[in-house]
């Protein structure tokens, strides 16, 4: 089973929440009760929107859930026009600069 964007469904560690990504992009929670035969609540959305929940290529999950319950997403790019474009910086020899600032005795 897959949902939007080939991202697969994943249950909470707790196993009574089943969270997957929905057509329109939403990541949502459904719950659901242990018993001998399966019942399942309404889904709520948990992650509207300006986060990555579908990836441009199937990478896997953009989202994954904490041990402590938390939801971990990836931030999508900025919505605002005004916002600076998404930078990485690559830091070399970061290792000589190590030593220079923290001398060993």
């Amino acid at each position: 089973m897959t949902s939007a964007g080939g991202t697969r469904p994943l249950w909470t560690r707790n196993g009574r929440e089943l969270i997957y990504v929905s057509p329109t992009g939403a990541l949502m929670s459904v719950g659901v009760a242990r018993g001998p035969s399966w019942a399942a609540e309404q889904p709520v959305p948990v992650v509207k929107e300006g986060y990555l929940t579908t990836p441009l290529v199937d990478l896997g999950r953009t989202y994954d859930v904490g041990p402590d319950g938390r939801y971990l997403v990836v931030k999508g790019a900025a919505t605002d026009p005004a916002a600076s474009p998404p930078s990485l910086i690559v830091v070399q020899h970061w290792g000589e600069e190590l030593k220079r600032l923290v001398p060993t005795r």
